[in-house]
């Protein structure tokens, strides 16, 4: 008897609140309910403002801490951020500007990637924060999946959704939890990209 063993999504994230994680957990929840994907939840450390501060190698709890390994071992990957000023978090972007050797090598080359974010004020530059973590994927040449209006939640939230990727409105206080639409659309992100990434993997 064969086993099978299920191709991974990576859902990769950064997150000071616990919002940002949140979305990630219920993104992986889309990737696991498609048959053959899977997903594999990492996370990455804060930057530090002082140059000799350092963070431990493993995390205390969570998620483990991302690699390039994970990037090329994947089939497809799930990127959130807090939106900061209207951009990406400066952990982020510290992890983009590291992975030079993946693409001299072509390594996601033909991946599709989905995004998320999260911010304390209603819209508050989740869209353009969505697009900045777009640019380095496309500099990768990954496919971008994004969200189709053919979702319910998309038209009907009042609180974050956007056909970029999946948002959250956490409040000024960031202590505002996920709305249905806004699980929903998380749900729906990691179930497209689950489903497009086993597609574009096939042989």
């Amino acid at each position: 008897m064969t086993t099978h063993i299920c191709k991974e999504i990576l859902v990769l994230y950064y997150s000071q609140h616990g919002s940002v994680r949140q979305m990630a957990q219920w993104i992986c929840r889309g990737v696991d309910s498609v048959a053959g994907a899977s997903a594999r939840l990492r996370t990455l450390p804060p930057v530090s403002t002082v140059c000799e501060s350092t963070a431990a190698p493993i995390p205390d709890e969570g998620a483990p801490y991302a690699e390039l390994k994970d990037l090329e071992e994947c089939i497809g990957l799930a990127l959130g951020s807090p939106t900061r000023f209207g951009n990406m978090a400066a952990a982020m972007k510290y992890f983009w500007d590291g992975t030079s050797s993946l693409w001299l090598k072509g390594a996601l080359v033909g991946k599709p990637a989905a995004v998320f974010t999260s911010s304390a004020s209603l819209h508050g530059g989740q869209e353009t924060t969505l697009t900045s973590m777009m640019l380095p994927l496309l500099h990768h040449g990954m496919v971008i999946t994004g969200i189709p209006y053919s979702e319910p939640a998309l038209i009907h939230t009042q609180t974050g959704g956007t056909p970029y990727g999946a948002s959250h409105w956490a409040g000024a206080a960031s202590d505002q939890a996920l709305s249905d639409h806004e699980r929903q659309l998380c749900t729906a992100v990691g179930k497209r990209l689950a489903t497009i990434a086993l597609q574009l993997a096939k042989p």
